[in-house]
């Protein structure tokens, strides 16, 4: 059966054009509206369900609350958001919360007013309980992240078995002595990363140096200067698990500026698997991350919800993977 994307590609205009035309065909000129029925007539295109309940209900605009539009991992989650809201006739508004948790909860309000008819939260900074309060009222979603003990559908990775996964790798290539750069501990990503990482070292008899632990807050910047501290110290590490790929660039970053080299001198891994870490020399060994997934699955999610579908499972853990490429080593140390 013919989809949206087809019927655009025929009468040569965007999705969102399309979409327009079903539901708000005032705001369509009446030529292109013409175009696009023909095309709808010819191809036999059907609109699915939620599309059609949609079109029904006061707005069709969907909010999503990035936690920092700056931090290229949400790109692709944000495609996926975006490529089911458009099959499915929804306008996307994008919400920068800049990591403060108040400007996060001003954002509630949209949906207070009825200017949203849902709301896909890719950051859990503000409080379990407020997000428990809006969600009993208003259809919301979180991805990326979640709340423990919150009754909210949630679509995320398992960040320990992950950050785990990846400690393990450095173990395996005979390193014992391994710094680790963390996400801030008031975040969920940053403590479950580090468990991972614990978990690992445990698990492997390997002794965690508590000066080779340090705090960063996902910024290239923190990696840079989380590095630095670590190389200051008279046993440096032969190997960095920094705990996103933003951090993992300044870290390696720092290294080289130290005059060593990556991953001769100290391998580096990263979290995420970002774009740009496969074009970074070296490119970076790090966690990939199902982005595109992750931003399907929530969409979906809260079409379920604002179309009253009946769900039987609103938790999902997405699969994850190590990708290997240039910036680990076997130890030679």
């Amino acid at each position: 059966m013919p989809g949206i994307k087809e019927v655009a590609k025929q009468a040569n205009v965007s999705i969102a054009t399309v979409s327009r035309v079903l539901s708000k065909p005032e705001s369509v000129a009446e030529e292109t509206i013409k175009r696009v029925l023909e095309v709808i007539e010819d191809l036999n295109y059907q609109p699915n369900a939620a599309a059609r309940q949609l079109r029904m209900s006061e707005t069709t605009t969907i909010l999503v609350v990035v936690p920092d539009i700056t931090n290229t991992f949400f790109s692709d989650v944000l495609r996926g958001i975006e490529f089911v809201a458009l099959e499915n006739g929804y306008q996307v508004l994008l919400g920068d919360a800049g990591n403060n948790p108040e400007q996060e909860k001003g954002y509630l309000n949209i949906l207070r007013q009825k200017k949203a008819a849902g709301m896909i939260l890719l950051t859990a900074g503000i409080e379990a309980n407020l997000v428990e309060e809006i969600a009993a009222q208003y259809p919301v979603v979180l991805a990326c992240e979640y709340l423990e003990g919150v009754n909210v559908p949630t679509v995320s990775i398992d960040n320990v078995s992950s950050a785990r996964k990846a400690t393990e790798y450095l173990i395996n290539l005979g390193h014992k002595r391994i710094g680790y750069i963390s996400g801030p501990m008031n975040s969920v990503l940053g403590r479950d990363r580090l468990k991972g990482f614990y978990q690992a070292m445990a698990q492997y008899n390997v002794k965690v140096e508590p000066d080779l632990v340090q705090e960063g807050d996902f910024s290239y910047k923190s990696g840079f200067n989380m590095m630095l501290k670590l190389l200051a110290y008279s046993h440096t590490p032969t190997a960095v698990f920094a705990a996103n790929d933003e951090m993992a660039f300044g870290a390696v970053n720092a290294i080289e500026e130290k005059g060593l080299t990556v991953p001769q001198d100290i391998s580096v891994i990263g979290f995420d698997n970002i774009k740009f870490s496969s074009i970074f020399k070296p490119a970076l060994t790090t966690i990939s991350q199902p982005t595109f997934d992750i931003g399907t699955k929530a969409m979906e999610l809260l079409i379920g919800l604002m179309t009253k579908q009946e769900m039987k499972k609103t938790q999902f853990i997405l699969e994850n993977k190590l990708v290997l490429r240039d910036s680990c080593y076997k130890c030679s140390r």
